[in-house]
């Protein structure tokens, strides 16, 4: 919405990235380090079909094996016959003929997909008209022709219990289970086809790492992996209420850990249980059941819930809202060592009410001008209706109230950072989250146009005059729903001894160990680092997760760990290793 097409895009970087090969060999020749933080998709789901890098293969799609591609029942007995389609573009007999029916569950179910991974692109183009309209919720997608152009597909659940159950302890075979999408789990992109891959293999190109082996730090959804991604922890609900009341928002889970049904799995507690914003309680009050022994509990804030301070949903009460947060953040010990740094949110100045800063489209009031903005926003306040708030970490914390100077120097619109890399003013570091329509989201989001997003913002970064030391990160907050076949640490011992043996691998250069904790790491996602610096394209095998890019902060800037798993992880920056000659 903020970025204009860059001429060419990455294509124009052949003149800018040949001459002088990158002679760095150590992370403190990066004068800018750039995390961009997309969101929703696993490494399989979008990474799948990467293929190998200079003859170095990435563990993707080919080398997934069926015991981890065949998803099960809930009671871990008979593998389904099909999957189970709930998006409407994929299901049968309309508009997909039938060529395979259920009868694993009862009643039997009719399906176009055997139970395997399938390719999306097959099924729902990227120039299908299944996107809906902005801030309309499609709960089962948009029938083709019915739509705005992009290839959406529906969203899929991704809340902490569920992902737990959906992993299964490893076994990857409970996602179409565990998920109100069920099949669509299963689905994946065309790798090749993805503008990021395509741009990234042109002539001229900036090199790259991509890690094969990096994971969400924590099981779940977008705000409590945005939490750990500045963090390294999951946050504490102040006071909590424990009384099964209106403002009791602990979850209630069954025997398996779920606190929720979806269409292929009953829940045992039946309308008993929640899937609410915190961790089950540790003691129920009377009325509710215990929380099993082997349950993550507490008073701890898992899934998505709205800031104490604007901009928040609007309408959404006070008592509904995280209390201020004072654990701290990578943002207070970047600038404690007097490292400059700012948080880039797509839309932020119109949600924050920052009447004509950059990004800023909502006039001179009384109310917000732009017909894209929520319909109960009040001015100055005039969120986009794409605009996630739980996107917005540091307005969780005290330390970034509203009015604070902290919050005033820090909390930035993406329009600025575009500014900031055309013209040679990147702070050292950036964290850049683009709006809702470019964020590659399923649901609401076309991952084609991301995508595409994603190659602009990249090619303004290197394309500029801080190019040559600035260091990119691309991730993903999380999995949205999607399935992986590479079991999380510590779950893949066994599966990593298996790789290294069929591919030759020294166990010191792959997955190997891997910091873990009750709170993850979850799902694999996809992680790419870029830079003209680098010599050439490479993999990296090592074990990493979401906190791997604070450390690799924390080491350039020499900075303290925030909290046990950033102090423990493999720092991002030995995958830099795999772009020197």
């Amino acid at each position: 919405m903020f970025l204009k097409r860059s001429i060419g895009g990455l294509a124009a970087l052949a003149c800018a990235a040949s001459a002088t090969p990158a002679s760095s060999e150590s992370l403190r020749e990066f004068n800018h380090i750039v995390v961009i933080y997309q969101e929703n998709h696993s490494f399989d789901n979008l990474f799948g079909l990467w293929g190998a890098v200079n003859g170095e293969p990435v563990q993707g799609l080919r080398f997934a094996d069926t015991a981890h591609t065949k998803q099960v029942r809930a009671d871990g007995g008979a593998a389904y016959s099909c999957l189970l389609q709930k998006d409407v573009n994929l299901a049968s007999p309309s508009p997909l003929p039938t060529n395979c029916t259920d009868a694993t569950d009862a009643p039997p179910f009719q399906s176009a997909f055997p139970n395997a991974p399938f390719e999306i692109d097959d099924y729902i183009a990227a120039t299908d008209t299944t996107c809906p309209a902005p801030g309309v919720s499609a709960s089962n997608g948009v029938l083709k022709g019915a739509g705005l152009a992009g290839g959406c597909t529906r969203d899929l659940v991704h809340r902490f219990y569920s992902e737990l159950f959906q992993i299964n302890g490893g076994k990857q075979n409970r996602y179409v289970t565990g998920s109100d999408a069920a099949g669509l789990s299963m689905g994946y992109y065309d790798t090749t086809k993805l503008p990021i891959y395509v741009a990234l293999h042109k002539h001229g190109a900036p090199h790259y790492v991509i890690a094969d082996h990096f994971f969400q730090a924590a099981f779940g959804g977008s705000f409590l992996n945005h939490q750990w991604l500045v963090a390294a922890t999951t946050p504490v609900f102040a006071n909590a209420a424990n009384d099964a009341g209106a403002t009791d928002f602990h979850s209630v889970v069954d025997q398996n850990g779920m606190p929720t049904s979806t269409p292929l799995y009953a829940n045992l507690l039946g309308s008993s249980a929640k899937d609410a914003q915190l961790t089950a309680s540790c003691a129920p009050p009377s009325g509710r059941p215990a929380t099993p022994a082997n349950v993550a509990c507490g008073d701890f804030a898992i899934n998505t819930i709205q800031p104490y301070y604007q901009p928040y949903a609007p309408g959404t009460a006070d008592v509904r809202r995280l209390p201020p947060l004072e654990n701290p953040t990578i943002g207070e010990r970047l600038s404690a060592r007097g490292i400059d740094w700012a948080w880039y949110s797509g839309g932020w100045s119109n949600a924050n009410g920052d009447v004509g800063a950059p990004g800023w489209t909502n006039g001179a009031g009384p109310n917000c001008a732009d017909p894209n903005a929520f319909a109960t926003a009040v001015y100055p306040n005039c969120p986009d209706k794409l605009f996630q708030f739980h996107h917005q970490p540091f307005n969780y914390f005290k330390a970034y109230a509203t009015g604070t100077a902290a919050r005033a120097a820090h909390l930035r619109d993406v329009a600025e950072f575009v500014q900031a890399a055309n013209t040679g003013r990147l702070k050292p570091v950036s964290f850049v989250k683009l709006i809702g329509a470019e964020n590659e989201h399923p649901g609401y989001a076309s991952e084609a146009a991301g995508s595409a997003h994603l190659v602009d913002l990249i090619a303004s970064i290197v394309n500029g005059p801080d190019g040559r030391d600035t260091l990119i990160i691309v991730t993903y907050d999380e999995f949205g729903g999607s399935w992986d076949h590479v079991p999380p640490p510590p779950y893949q011992n066994e599966r990593v001894a298996e790789w290294e043996h069929h591919h030759h691998h020294d166990h010191d250069h792959h997955a190997g160990g891997g910091a873990h904790d009750r709170w993850g790491p979850g799902t694999r996602i996809p992680a790419l680092l870029i830079s003209k610096r680098f010599d050439r394209s490479g993999v990296d095998h090592a074990n990493y997760d979401t906190t791997s890019i604070l450390k690799l902060i924390e080491e350039r800037y020499r900075l303290a760990p925030l909290a046990s798993r950033d102090e423990e992880v493999h720092s991002l920056a030995r995958a830099l290793d795999a772009a020197e000659r």
